[in-house]
């Protein structure tokens, strides 16, 4: 039972990190712009010889 007075305040800790992380991460504009990357992946981005064609 005296476990107990050890993992709470380290799990008190660990949530003011995980928090005070969140909060970084919003104000860095991290979730600014949640589509574009998943669309990157659909964009067909290899060169093709027509296109070097000189």
């Amino acid at each position: 039972m005296t476990i107990l007075l050890l993992l709470v305040p380290i799990s008190l800790l660990l949530l003011g990190a995980a928090v005070a992380a969140f909060a970084w991460a919003v104000r860095a504009g991290q979730f600014d712009d949640l589509d574009t990357p998943a669309l990157d992946v659909l964009v067909d981005e290899t060169s093709t010889q027509e296109d070097h064609a000189d």
